[in-house]
């Protein structure tokens, strides 16, 4: 998937701001699953692809704390029991400063998400059938959790 030009210089513009804001960036995505062992995932309005969900990590938030903020916002998720941690990954994609947790867990959606200025679709998807165009990353996150066998080091 080849970005366009203005969407490459929104990205250089955020990021630029994130570069002169923070000294590090880090962020959560979650492996979403429902009792039918359903993985949620999300298509945002601002760049291509089917992601976990997830976002940074505020000022004063704990990592935890985010990853419900994250699945309330992106899919109106509330989580059943403790997420668990399942590995903390290096992102150079776009930055050499960006960490990602890596969490999964089992949820609930208390209503349909209706897409809204950030997310343009989301949804359940049976591991067998997932939506063309995800992302290499959510492609192997999702190959790793299935082979068990642990995970790289680099989103």
């Amino acid at each position: 998937m080849q970005k366009s030009l203005i969407e490459k210089m929104r990205d250089k513009i955020f990021h630029t701001w994130f570069w002169l804001t923070r000294s590090m960036t880090m962020g959560v995505r979650v492996a979403a699953f429902d009792d039918k062992g359903r993985i949620f995932l999300v298509r945002h309005t601002y760049v291509r692809g089917w992601h976990l969900p997830g976002g940074g990590i505020e000022r004063g938030e704990a990592a935890i704390q985010a990853v419900h903020k994250e699945l309330q916002e992106e899919g109106n998720l509330v989580v059943k029991g403790e997420p668990e941690l399942l590995a903390a990954f290096y992102n150079t994609h776009v930055t050499n400063r960006d960490h990602v947790l890596f969490y999964k867990c089992t949820v609930e959606q208390t209503e349909a998400k209706q897409a809204d200025h950030e997310i343009a679709e989301s949804g359940f998807f049976d591991l067998a059938e997932l939506p063309d165009g995800l992302t290499p990353a959510t492609q192997r996150r999702l190959d790793e959790i299935a082979a068990g066998d642990g995970f790289a080091m680099k989103w």
